[in-house]
């Protein structure tokens, strides 16, 4: 697949202008706005987005667009590749001089990811995947850790869902830490600085196809709570739950969480 190393030399280079186009902002301050359910979104993240859709446009003319900044388009449906943007993933961490937010951008062929990057700026960590090919973080081959035993995992999430009282089994102790943007959590089970995230939430293709890549090419398992892998492109462009694990300890995972009825 060589088109996919051109992609993926592509999408990271402009990864890396719009980290650097959102720093420059907002040291010249920014502009903020809210959508709808209260998400913020600045002048930045709205001017990353139209740096990467040109960018990458101008590129590849023949591949469809979605990101979580450019109102959807259904021709992307028709297209077999595509990318697959986060200009800003973790705008509240970005506002807040938080290091935990990251730019994220996929190439999806037949709705799998073919190619994906995510750069977090502030931290200057690149993560980089091409399908069959391994996960790197700066160039250097990573890998998901051995964890196998849930007590005392490395957990990226919400205390706060942990210790609520309807789990039909309570959490065991566990080093549980927040990270604001999905696509790094993702990349950080990846590394194998953490064993495990969980949301039981819609996550939508622009948070996740990235980072997934990098996380399967790094061996952890990623997919819904009932175990069943994404698949991206489709008129919806958002997928119901997620966890990424692990390899061993993803079984575990998923016997405490795969109950969940989640409304449609």
């Amino acid at each position: 697949m060589p088109h996919a190393a051109a992609d993926l030399a592509l999408i990271t280079e402009a990864a890396h202008e719009a980290g650097a186009l959102a720093l420059k902002m907002r040291a010249e301050g920014l502009t903020i706005e809210y959508k709808a359910g209260d998400s913020p979104v600045t002048n930045a993240d709205l001017a990353c987005d139209a740096l990467l859709k040109q960018r990458l446009s101008a590129a590849r003319p023949d591949y469809g667009w979605l990101s979580e900044e450019t109102a959807d388009d259904p021709r992307r449906l028709s297209k077999r590749r595509l990318f697959v943007v986060d200009p800003i993933d973790g705008t509240r961490a970005f506002l807040k001089d938080r290091p935990w937010w990251a730019v994220s951008i996929a190439v999806v062929e037949d709705k799998l990811p073919l190619a994906g990057v995510v750069f977090a700026p502030e931290l200057d960590e690149t993560y980089t995947a091409m399908a069959g090919r391994g996960a790197r973080l700066d160039g250097f081959e990573i890998h998901a850790s051995s964890c196998d035993v849930v007590e005392g995992c490395g957990m990226v999430g919400d205390a706060r869902m942990f210790a609520h009282p309807a789990w039909p089994a309570p959490w065991p102790d566990m080093r549980i830490e927040a990270r604001n943007s999905t696509a790094y959590r993702l990349c950080v089970i990846a590394s194998g600085a953490f064993d495990a995230t969980i949301a039981m939430v819609p996550k939508f293709d622009w948070d996740l196809a990235a980072a997934d890549l990098i996380a399967r090419e790094a061996g952890a398992f990623v997919g819904d709570h009932h175990g069943r892998p994404f698949s991206y492109n489709g008129p919806n462009p958002a997928q119901p739950s997620l966890v990424c694990a692990a390899p061993r300890l993803a079984p575990l995972i998923l016997e405490r969480v795969s109950h969940i009825a989640l409304p449609n």
